[in-house]
């Protein structure tokens, strides 16, 4: 499905991204660049698939990343596929949250997005052709308690996805922008949580299951090849009926 394609996936160390990266390599991409603040722990993903690249990349330093995509750009030519992954969480009730947790999720879940998406648009808008896709989350459509700074930046991502799909198709480029709202997935951010929480979770899914990366992955793989090829600026939920 993605044939000769050149993919970055950010946050491709664990969890949602790391599954992304495996699901990529293995439908034919040519080379999947997986980024991460912890690359070391993507050494088995090398390991395995010969078409994975491990990055270690700040998604929030913005010379790290202009240099990263000036050398894919130098060594291939093209990016063809970018998955805005990257993300954290800093939960706390209004009245308790500090700036620091603001601004620190408002850096990677936000800023990151932007620098990402800023780096890699020019190159795919001048092939013409590309797809790029952004993580936001139930919690941005819908929001959530002691979440205000995380609903604020997925929100945000929605926005920019909208805007982006029309800035991006100007000028005859057929560059598609989409975003994924993951429901309560199993990652390695819930898998610690207490058993009756993880139930809550899973009764109030109408499909009465956690999702697994695996399923955000197949979402991904979608919008990324041309089986999505006339859908651009839109917001696919997978959470198996959470947010109906």
């Amino acid at each position: 499905m993605l044939k000769n394609q050149i993919c970055i996936v950010t946050g491709g160390a664990q969890g949602i991204g790391r599954c992304i990266v495996e699901t990529f390599a293995t439908n034919e991409a040519k080379i999947v660049f997986a980024c991460d603040l912890n690359a070391g722990g993507m050494s088995e993903l090398e390991s395995q698939f010969s078409n994975v690249r491990a990055v270690e990349l700040n998604v929030c330093d913005r010379l790290a990343v202009a240099n990263l995509i000036e050398q894919i750009k130098a060594e291939f030519g093209q990016v063809d596929v970018l998955v805005n992954n990257a993300g954290i969480t800093r939960d706390n009730l209004i009245e308790k949250m500090t700036e620091d947790e603001w601004d620190m999720v408002s850096d990677v879940n936000l800023k990151g997005v932007f620098n990402m998406t800023q780096a890699v648009a020019p190159i795919m808008m001048e092939s013409g052709t590309g797809s790029i896709i952004s993580m936001s989350s139930v919690v941005g459509t819908d929001g959530n308690i002691g979440q205000s700074n995380y609903a604020a930046t997925k929100g945000g991502v929605i926005a920019m996805t909208k805007g982006w799909s029309k800035e991006f198709s100007r000028k005859g480029a057929k560059v598609r922008v989409n975003c994924i709202a993951p429901g309560f997935i199993e990652t390695p951010m819930t898998k610690d949580l207490p058993e009756k929480v993880l139930d809550y979770m899973k009764n109030k899914t109408p499909l009465q299951r956690m999702g697994k990366p695996q399923d955000i992955a197949q979402g991904a793989l979608f919008l990324a090849s041309e089986q999505s090829s006339f859908i651009t600026g839109q917001t696919l939920k997978i959470d198996g009926g959470l947010v109906i």
